[in-house]
């Protein structure tokens, strides 16, 4: 049996329909829904067996230290972070439903299985870093350049095509 791992996208946009039974979230998620529409569908999404369940620390620790890595944790909120360790747990038997790139980034890193909502899915996968737009250097983090003191840039380290699940 395949579970869905749903983040916000999922009820925001409302183009899912899937068994509520078999989608599974977390608490974080419910204070990301802005619209009472959103609200609304994760609201019937409950009455119709949606799981609402805590991330394993474990798990959180875990997807931290690979978006270290990728350097994607500037851009996850606590919420991606919850939502990426749930979808860790499932790995074997579940689909993580995103738009997030930053999230499908580090998604893909960790062997989760990932379904876009209503944006395209990542095609490369990205490890980030920072460059000086001053003197050109190099680092793996920070705002500004420990050299020259001038903002620091994201820009690609590397990446690499992505395989596909689908």
């Amino acid at each position: 049996m395949t579970y869905y791992i749903a983040d916000s996208a999922v009820f925001i946009m409302g183009n899912c329909d899937l068994d509520s039974s078999l989608i599974i979230t977390v608490p974080s998620v419910a204070e990301e829904l802005k619209s009472g529409d959103a609200s609304l569908r994760f609201d019937l999404a409950k009455e119709g067996g949606l799981r609402v369940e805590w991330p394993d620390p474990e798990m959180v620790k875990e997807v931290r230290k690979m978006a270290e890595l990728t350097r994607d944790s500037e851009e996850l909120s606590k919420t991606d972070l919850e939502i990426l360790a749930k979808a860790l747990e499932y790995r074997d038997r579940g689909l993580l439903l995103t738009d997030d790139y930053a999230v499908q980034n580090v998604a893909v890193q960790l062997g989760i299985q990932v379904k876009p909502i209503a944006q395209k899915k990542i095609k490369d996968i990205i490890i980030w870093q920072k460059q000086c737009i001053g003197c050109k250097k190099t680092f793996d983090k920070g705002d500004v350049c420990p050299i020259c003191g001038s903002p620091l840039k994201k820009k690609r380290k590397k990446s690499r095509k992505e395989k596909s699940y689908f």
